[in-house]
């Protein structure tokens, strides 16, 4: 019991801190919504930890160099600058309720970004060649190969491995809008244990069903895939397969790849399925 009222008083405490400093009514109403999980808003200098609160502070480590702070952002005015290969990560072993998975488990990722261009890594635990794949959950930007180019794209797993028969995985939703380089977005998937959706600027478009780009000729699949990015089909839950936690890059099997480029000015982790319209009252809260 003294544990618990402990950790409730540092929570209390990191919230406090967080709220002194920079914008503090988004903050104060994303971090007082149901089944928020961590919320960083890279206000932090370089070389710092960058902080969240939620269920934990998740510190996020600075790896293959400096990220440095600017100062501007829709969430608390600051934002981190993702260059040079730089990246940020908490190990698997410090994960803890980050560690979204389950059969039926729903999830919301969401980033407040300004896109330089090239396919990027937001967030998320993605690791795509470890011991054959160890992906679970992850927010990308610009994922071509199957028809996600230029849009916000939610990728899920249950196995950590690629699609059969696939090299890659294929199991993400794609927003039917794109995003613009050099403007900030608001962006964000939800998954209900059924479909992955993609939003961009707080509102979900649905595309109809399309011919999928790579994916004719596989067995069985002499014609290709045909079906809906947005929302995407997936009933098989998120599995627990053992990724760290990532913002801005992910493992490849050239090692790590898929940097982000720009600035991210939040990431926000939900461990259900937001609605349509918390959604849209997030993007206003933040963006207008």
């Amino acid at each position: 019991m003294r544990k618990r009222a402990f950790q409730c008083t540092i929570w209390l405490y990191i919230v406090v801190v967080h709220l002194t400093f920079g914008r503090q009514e988004p903050i104060r109403e994303i971090a007082g919504k149901n089944g928020l999980v961590a919320l960083w808003d890279f206000k932090e200098t370089a070389g710092n930890e960058r902080m969240a609160i939620g269920l934990g502070s998740f510190p996020l480590k600075e790896m293959n160099g400096p990220i440095s702070r600017i100062e501007e952002g829709p969430l608390s005015g600051f934002s981190a600058v993702f260059k040079n290969e730089a990246y940020m990560a908490l190990p698997y072993i410090k994960s803890g309720a980050l560690n979204i998975h389950g059969e039926r488990q729903g999830i919301t990722v969401m980033a407040w970004v300004k896109w330089q261009g090239k396919t990027g890594f937001v967030g998320g635990m993605w690791n795509e060649y470890t011991d054959g794949g160890k992906r679970q959950y992850g927010l990308f930007v610009d994922l071509p190969h199957y028809n996600g180019a230029n849009q916000v794209c939610g990728h899920v797993s249950a196995s950590g491995g690629p699609t059969p028969p696939f090299p890659y995985s294929c199991d993400y939703s794609a927003s039917k809008q794109e995003l613009n380089t050099g403007n900030w977005h608001f962006i964000a998937f939800t998954y209900d244990g059924q479909f992955i959706k993609s939003y961009l600027d707080g509102e979900f478009q649905e595309r109809a069903p399309e011919p999928i780009k790579n994916t004719k000729g596989f067995p069985g699949l002499p014609e290709g895939l045909v079906h809906s990015k947005n929302p995407y089909f997936f009933p098989h839950g998120l599995g627990d397969n053992g990724s760290d936690f990532t913002v801005g890059a992910v493992v490849l099997k050239r090692g790590m790849g898929n940097f982000f480029n720009g600035l991210i000015g939040g990431i926000a982790i939900f461990d259900r399925a937001l609605e349509d319209a918390e959604m849209r009252e997030i993007h206003r809260i933040t963006m207008e």
